[in-house]
């Protein structure tokens, strides 16, 4: 009615501001991406067509043109829950990896790959599920322990980050945990090669092979400590570097050092 003064019967909260606005709105809009990619690994999983094509279009391309050798696949189970526990030298080596097992398979990879809408769906479609490596994401862990329980295969790549030249780098327990707590076997596996490949946008034609060994077994607990858990990765991680040495890659000064002195003993004993 005229001249009658409209009241709320409540107080209007005022409009909180943060600091950045637009960065926390991004990075919180952005949170929610990820997520919504993680739901989709487990809800959806791989999508058969995309997957079906591209392996037809990569096996092909990496036998002949990389001329890849596979080392070690009757090793690997077709079916039921596997972890494969590899080095981490290049952007391809998933793919690498993936043309190890006749089934789809997960795997980690960071965040900043998802940024792109078109590069995310197809990451997506193919496996990868988002994952903060400087926050030590629980999401993306809860994600991979979920796609085991189901029965899945599941790549992890234990230095956390691509170690581009020299020696293997050192490994986080994120795989430990995960064997702990699934009792998925673990599959140690080795790259090689693949750092060379890519100069910028060209792949150039250079040798990569891959080596897998048996796989690990260890006892399931509901929830592992952080001693424990590092304890199984480094198992896993000397099992990654026997196939690492078998093919010939790089060694730590202290493991040259080691072999030198091993040597020279054996020399003195004959």
């Amino acid at each position: 009615m005229e001249g009658m003064e409209l009241r709320p019967t409540q107080p209007v909260p005022e409009r909180r501001r943060d600091p950045d606005g637009s960065a926390v709105a991004a990075e919180r809009e952005q949170g929610a991406g990820l997520d919504a990619f993680r739901e989709r690994s487990l809800e959806k999983g791989v999508n058969p067509i995309v997957y079906r094509i591209l392996r037809t279009l990569l096996v092909p391309f990496f036998l002949v043109y990389l001329r890849m050798e596979r080392i070690g696949r009757e090793h690997l189970p077709r079916s039921g829950p596997l972890l494969l526990a590899s080095n981490h030298r290049s952007f391809l080596d998933p793919f690498v990896i993936g043309t190890m097992v006749r089934r789809p398979v997960y795997y980690m990879a960071k965040r900043e790959l998802f940024e792109r809408r078109w590069q995310a769906w197809i990451l997506n479609a193919l496996g990868a599920f988002p994952v903060d490596r400087g926050a030590g994401d629980s999401d993306a862990m809860a994600t991979a322990r979920a796609i085991l329980e189901r029965g899945d295969c599941v790549v992890v790549f234990p230095e956390g980050t691509r170690v581009r030249r020299g020696p293997l780098g050192d490994p986080r327990r994120g795989v430990g945990r995960l064997a702990l707590e699934t009792g998925a076997p673990v599959a140690p596996i080795a790259v090689i090669g693949s750092d060379e490949v890519r100069r910028g946008w060209r792949i150039r034609p250079r040798k990569v092979r891959v080596r897998a060994g048996r796989p690990l077994l260890f006892p399931t607990v509901k929830r592992s400590s952080p001693s424990l858990a590092m304890a199984v990765t480094e198992r896993i991680w000397a099992c990654v570097r026997l196939q690492w040495d078998w093919l010939g890659g790089a060694k730590a000064p202290r493991e040259q050092a080691s072999g030198e002195t091993e040597a020279r003993e054996i020399s003195r004993a004959a």
